[in-house]
């Protein structure tokens, strides 16, 4: 009887191990950014102060001065009956279920910059830069009221 003969191949160019490691790294990305738009499903907060308002939470979080801020046609609204302000269309943000943030197309055909999770606490704020801010806080009445007090 024969002893089987082993012939190994030779083994892959480094170029097959840099692949490997570039996918691993696009995935270990894309896992960190879906964690933490996770994480700021709940934890997004808006900050009102002699600056402006800044919001904080994901990707489209900012600093909008005071100044850029029409609080005079600001309004507490209600989206589910409020519909020329609903969001029809997602240009650029995150759109889960009980959830808006980003740009949006509303349905009125301005631009809108959202962070909603609740359509019927929403806090309806006109920009001179050509889009309104909708944001979901437990007291819509309560954030316009501290901007226009900020604003004095």
């Amino acid at each position: 009887m024969m002893t089987p003969t082993v012939f190994p191949m030779i083994p892959a160019a480094s170029k097959s191990l840099w692949f490997f490691g570039i996918i691993s790294l696009v995935l270990v990305g894309l896992l960190v950014m879906t964690g933490w738009a996770a994480w700021s499903l709940r934890h997004a907060q808006f900050t009102v102060s002699s600056e402006g308002l800044r919001l904080q939470g994901d990707l489209w979080g900012r600093t909008i001065l005071l100044k850029s801020l029409k609080l005079d046609e600001a309004v507490a609204t209600d989206l589910t009956t409020d519909t020329a302000y609903q969001p029809i269309r997602r240009t650029l943000g995150s759109s889960l279920p009980g959830y808006a943030s980003g740009w949006f197309r509303l349905r009125n055909g301005m631009k809108g910059l959202l962070y909603v999770t609740d359509r019927t606490r929403v806090a309806r704020i006109p920009t001179t830069e050509g889009y309104i801010l909708l944001l979901s806080v437990s007291d819509p009445s309560a954030l316009i009221a501290a901007l226009r007090q900020a604003q004095l």
